[in-house]
């Protein structure tokens, strides 16, 4: 058995060998050409990852337009769907957090294990939460295509919302159980504005270890016992940008363990219609 990055099947150590079976680890997020590579040498292929999650990173937009983001991997789901099995029992998710991922994703199949469906971390919680900014008259700013935009106002009131179910929780019994948060932005301006409220905030200090904030691509294939997420846009055109790659907010909501706190302005989102239904599903 040999394992190596894709790129790197191609060293002069492997010219000549041949194997039986390929295993294609995180394969929705490699460029096609990249796994050509390494199928030269194998007789039979296994692409392993999941294509309604996050895409390839690809900077350059000519390569865009020419297909470059569109996966081996979703070619194959496209073309030959008898060739894909669903691995249907996810072990991470309260079923509740689970169901609208399921739904709008994976044709409702997934399910969640015995052990893990109704877990939670305090009695009588609602495992999923949005909370409105509509009627706070709050505004995104663009701070530069690197860092996207920030709502400070929307970044304060998710720590004052953390502040006080840190409270509700326990300070000790977050500390003795290792109670661990994520917090998650689309945009790098209010990650960065996030972290630093929270070294400059004495409350959190006992919890730093316990807390991470990070951009929907840093928390792929990470989990928290309780996410918070802080969806930004707020304007009267309803324009979204970042927003609308769902592949990215699929990983987003699916982070957390036991509970979900999702904060956006209603009015601005429930344009879009995955946002809509997200909104209706919590609040049913």
């Amino acid at each position: 058995m040999i394992a190596s990055t894709l790129v790197s099947s191609s060293h002069r150590l492997l010219n000549g060998r041949r194997f039986p079976t390929l295993f294609i680890d995180e394969a929705a997020q490699a460029l096609e050409a990249a796994c050509w590579i390494a199928i030269r040498k194998a007789d039979r292929v296994v692409l392993a990852g999941d294509h309604c999650q996050l895409p390839p990173t690809i900077k350059c937009i000519e390569a865009i337009r020419g297909g470059l983001d569109h996966t081996l991997m979703e070619k194959v789901v496209d073309r030959k769907p008898d060739a894909v099995s669903l691995l249907k029992m996810q072990y991470r998710m309260h079923e509740e957090i689970m169901r609208f991922s399921s739904e709008w994703f994976y044709h409702g199949e997934l399910e969640a294990a015995p052990e893990i469906r109704h877990r939670g971390i305090l009695d009588f919680d609602d495992p999923m939460s949005w909370i409105d900014t509509s009627e706070l008259d709050y505004h995104e700013e663009f701070v530069g295509e690197s860092f996207g935009r920030i709502n400070k106002q929307e970044a304060n009131l998710l720590l004052e919302k953390l502040e006080a179910y840190i409270l509700h929780i326990g300070k000790q019994r977050i500390l003795d159980e290792r109670i661990d948060f994520g917090l998650i932005s689309p945009y790098k301006a209010q990650v960065q504005y996030l972290r630093g409220k929270i070294k400059g905030n004495s409350f959190f200090r006992p919890f730093r270890s316990l807390i991470t904030v990070n951009t929907v691509d840093g928390f792929q294939g990470q989990e928290r016992d309780v996410i918070f997420i802080s969806l930004v846009r707020a304007n009267e055109s309803g324009q979204i940008g970042f927003l609308n790659d769902l592949r990215r907010m699929n990983v987003a909501i699916t982070r957390a363990r036991m509970k979900l706190v999702i904060l956006g302005e209603a009015t601005t989102l429930a344009k879009h219609p995955f946002y809509r239904k997200l909104l209706e599903f919590i609040n049913r």
